[in-house]
């Protein structure tokens, strides 16, 4: 076990080396679970959960980035740079017309060969004599010897001459070869996230390939028998909320999703798919109280699983956990609740799997202020729902742990101390996938 990872341990639980004492925290996964709060299922010695800020940190920090891969730009949309990106070549790599109009050698008049297009882009020019003028499109290498670019609304041209009421000054409407960068010139940083510009960028300096961290790869596990895949919830079934949303969520924190699996509540099937597979990080759904079909704490500890973090203290989703199995692959169990679930996805998910990405571990929207008081829990953090505009945050209806609505309008969770916030307060706020 490396040192990040022991230092991890020891964030989340106070020490390190606590493998013969990692019993499970409380709580429920599903409505009806047990609470938390130091009691453990198993015969676990009870501890406290760990605090919400700490619980993140412990989770940037128990994986490292993955290896660097080289991939065509297409595949490359999404990961973040591994290595630095220098130019291959001055931008523009020659001068070029800005402009449509004519290239202009000296002052004018000028005189002016209009017995063919003229120069477009993609064509190699002769030198311009002075004193002559050639017409040229946007974007077009400037012949050798031309002084300027005239632009057509500025010039007449007719008889074989062209001219204009004023000489336009020496380089107007050219770009200059190099004005963007040199060869060798840093475009951009190691760290730094490939999006469809920097594609373009890299396109424009000669890459036809790029080297990037590879993106972990995740798998979604869906648990329990109560859940409907499709139609109407009806006879005490309930539809899966979580299936469709974790995934996509996932994807827009940077991992690679394999496959979402529906296990329902079986202890050999969810045994069977922690031990398979090829995924980096495995997410659960649920199971994650003391109830008796929620297996995954018994399935984790009967694989020899090192729990990071187990249970946090925070609300919604206190029962959440982060594990990692003996291979190293991860494990991040959300409660069964879906405000819950979201909050486990941005309380463990989102910092492992930014580390594993190399993403900007601190995205988000920044601080906000309170548009008017939150009640808080008395020892808990509270992540609640906000629509944040211009630095205000508004707190949001339907926040309770079971519910979507809230967040489904949110473009933030707001993190409120224990004990509550005032109107105006400046609270952290949490940003959301947008894709």
């Amino acid at each position: 076990m490396d040192d990040d990872f022991d230092d991890a341990l020891a964030l989340a639980n106070g020490t390190a080396g606590l493998d013969a004492a990692l019993g499970p925290a409380p709580g429920g996964g599903r409505p009806g679970g047990a609470r938390g709060g130091g009691r453990s299922s198993g015969g676990g010695p009870s501890r406290p959960a760990v605090g919400w800020a700490e619980a993140r940190t412990a989770a940037r920090y128990a994986a490292r980035p993955g290896e660097p891969v080289e991939l065509p730009l297409p595949g490359a949309l999404g990961h973040v740079l591994a290595e630095p990106l220098p130019a291959l070549t001055d931008l523009p790599a020659f001068d070029t017309s800005a402009m449509d109009g004519w290239a202009v050698a000296g002052p004018g008049p000028w005189a002016l060969d209009d017995s063919g297009p003229g120069v477009l882009a993609g064509d190699t020019p002769e030198r311009l004599p002075d004193g002559h003028a050639v017409a040229i499109a946007t974007g077009a290498r400037v012949p050798d010897g031309a002084t300027a670019v005239l632009r057509s609304e500025h010039g007449f041209a007719g008889g074989g001459r062209l001219t204009a009421p004023a000489t336009p000054p020496h380089g107007g409407d050219i770009r200059p070869r190099g004005q963007e960068c040199r060869t060798g010139d840093l475009l951009l940083p190691a760290g730094a996230l490939v999006t469809p510009a920097v594609l373009g960028l890299a396109a424009a300096a000669g890459y036809d390939r790029l080297t990037v961290t590879r993106r972990p790869r995740a798998e979604v596990l869906v648990l329990g028998d109560e859940l409907l895949t499709e139609g109407v919830p009806a006879g005490g079934r309930v539809r899966d909320a979580l299936g469709p949303l974790v995934a996509p969520w996932l994807a827009g924190l940077g991992a690679d999703v394999v496959a979402t699996r529906h296990l329902g509540d079986s202890a050999p099937a969810l045994r069977d798919a922690l031990t398979g597979g090829d995924a980096e990080v495995l997410v659960t759904t649920g199971s994650t109280a003391a109830g008796p079909v929620d297996h995954l704490r018994p399935a984790l500890r009967e694989l020899g699983a090192t729990f990071v973090v187990d249970g946090v203290a925070v609300r919604p989703g206190h029962p959440m956990l982060l594990a990692a199995l003996p291979d190293g692959r991860h494990v991040v169990g959300l409660p069964g609740n879906p405000l819950a679930a979201v909050s486990a996805l941005l309380t463990l998910a989102d910092p492992l799997l930014r580390t594993l990405a190399d993403r900007d571990p601190e995205a988000g929207p920044g601080p906000a202020r309170l548009a008017e008081r939150v009640q808080g829990h008395p020892e808990d953090t509270r992540l609640v729902p906000v629509s944040h505009r211009r630095g205000t945050a508004t707190p949001l209806r339907f926040h309770g742990p079971a519910m979507l609505r809230g967040i489904a309008s949110a473009t933030a969770l707001a993190v409120i101390p224990p004990g509550g916030a005032g109107a105006g307060a400046s609270v952290h706020l949490l940003g959301l996938p947008r894709n």
